[in-house]
């Protein structure tokens, strides 16, 4: 059974959160995929300890968290969610480029592409 992020209580800092920007590029990207969701994860490994990983999905888990926003989805799994509690998905388009990028209040450090961070 998937669990809703935002029905966790606001005054706890654990919600993961995606912006506007997020929301706009995933319904964007959905409509050129065959998938419906965007997946973010959080693997052992990388240069900080831990890695974000993106990829796309058709189907929910069973200990898969929705996190929705203006019409998009983004579905983390439960082992995912603890590091990423207190977290907003987000998408910036830089001079450098444009991607997903998680800001995560969790994280002591990371590396300086930010893909990966250390608790």
């Amino acid at each position: 059974m998937s669990t809703q992020v935002e029905d966790a209580p606001a005054q706890t800092g654990e919600a993961i959160t995606l912006s506007q920007s997020a929301a706009a590029q995933i319904k964007a990207i959905m409509k050129s995929e065959t998938a419906d969701y965007l997946r973010v994860s959080v693997v052992g490994g990388g240069c900080s300890g831990f890695s974000y990983v993106f990829g796309m999905e058709t189907e929910i888990g069973e200990d898969d968290v929705k996190i929705e926003r203006d019409g998009a989805t983004v579905l983390v799994d439960s082992l995912s969610v603890d590091f990423l509690k207190g977290s907003e998905i987000d998408y910036v388009d830089e001079l450098i480029g444009a991607s997903f990028k998680i800001h995560n209040p969790n994280a002591v450090a990371a590396c300086g592409c930010g893909t990966s961070f250390s608790i």
